[in-house]
C-alpha cells in the first residue's frame, strides 16, 4: 500500500498539476492539506473519475484536509479530537477497508507564526495525526539554510519539543527511518528564487504507529513534483507499507 501525504497549496488552483502526478504516481491513499475550499467545492468528479474514494473537511479560502483511498472509507471522523469547539478545517480520518484495514488521517497544523500570537499557541496544542503538513522543521539538518528560520515558528525549540514528543510515543517518522535520504526537503518557498537554489526544508512528515512501522518499506519524496507547471510549494511524500 502507497500512502502519500501533499500540501496542495488549493486543490482547485492546482488541479491540472495535481491530476498529473496522481496519474502518474497513483498512490493507494493520498492525505491532502491546504485544499482552500469547502466540502461541496472540492473536484469529487475528477479523483473518483481515478478510481478514489473520497472525504472532505474543507473551509473557504483557508485550511482544509481530504482523504482520497483507492479502497473505501470507513468510520470516518473530521475535526481534531478533543476539542469540539475548533472551527478551523485541519483534521480527517478514516479506517481503511483494504485486505488489512488501517486507520490514516491527514492533518495540517498552522504554521504558527508570528510568534507570541495566539497561533504559535495553537499551534502547540495539536494532537498527533500519521501523515501531513506539520510544519516543523525538526533538525538543522532539514533545512537548506537553517540559520534563516531561528526567529520562524516552524523551529521554534517548543515546535521542535512538539514533534519530538509525538515521535517519542513510540511512533516511527518514515522517511528518517528508511528514506534514502532522511533529511531530502519537502517544500521550497516561491519567493527569493528558493527552487532553483535549493533552499528547501523538511516540514512534511508521516508517523507510523508500531504495527504499521512492522510493514514500511519506503519512504520517497517526490521532489520532481515541484519542478512541474503552476506546481504547490510542497512536493508529495510517499510511504510504502506491505500488503
Amino acid at each position: 500500500m502507497q500512502i502519500a501525504t501533499w500540501n496542495v497549496n488549493s486543490v482547485n488552483a492546482r488541479l491540472e498539476t495535481v491530476l498529473a502526478w496522481f496519474r502518474e504516481a497513483n498512490p493507494d491513499v493520498a492525505c491532502l492539506q491546504e485544499l482552500k475550499c469547502v466540502d461541496e467545492k472540492f473536484p469529487y468528479e475528477a479523483f473518483e473519475a481515478l478510481g478514489y474514494n473520497i472525504a472532505v473537511h474543507g473551509q473557504k479560502t483557508y485550511n482544509g484536509v481530504a482523504l482520497l483511498s483507492k479502497y473505501p472509507l470507513e468510520d470516518v471522523r473530521k475535526g481534531l479530537p478533543g476539542d469540539e469547539s475548533d472551527e478551523q478545517a485541519r483534521y480527517v480520518e478514516a479506517v481503511i477497508g483494504a485486505p488489512r484495514p488501517i486507520r490514516i488521517a491527514s492533518l495540517y497544523l498552522p504554521n504558527g507564526n508570528p510568534i507570541g500570537t495566539e497561533k504559535f499557541a495553537y499551534k502547540l496544542d495539536e494532537a498527533f495525526v500519521l501523515a501531513g503538513d506539520y510544519n516543523v522543521i525538526p533538525e538543522p539538518e532539514d533545512a537548506d539554510q537553517p540559520e534563516g528560520w531561528l526567529g520562524d515558528a516552524l523551529f521554534q525549540p517548543e515546535s521542535r519539543a512538539a514533534w519530538r514528543a509525538i515521535k517519542y510515543l513510540g511512533l516511527t517518522e518514515a522517511q528518517a527511518e528508511v528514506a534514502e535520504d532522511p533529511h531530502a526537503y519537502t517544500f521550497w518557498d516561491y519567493q527569493a528564487g528558493a527552487w532553483q537554489r535549493n533552499h528547501g526544508i523538511r516540514i512534511d512528515h508521516q508517523f507510523l504507529s508500531p504495527l504499521a512501522a512492522e510493514r514500511l518499506t519506503a519512504c520517497v519524496v517526490h521532489r520532481d513534483a515541484r519542478g512541474m507547471d503552476k506546481p504547490s510549494d510542497h512536493v508529495p511524500v510517499v510511504t510504502t507499507l506491505t500488503d
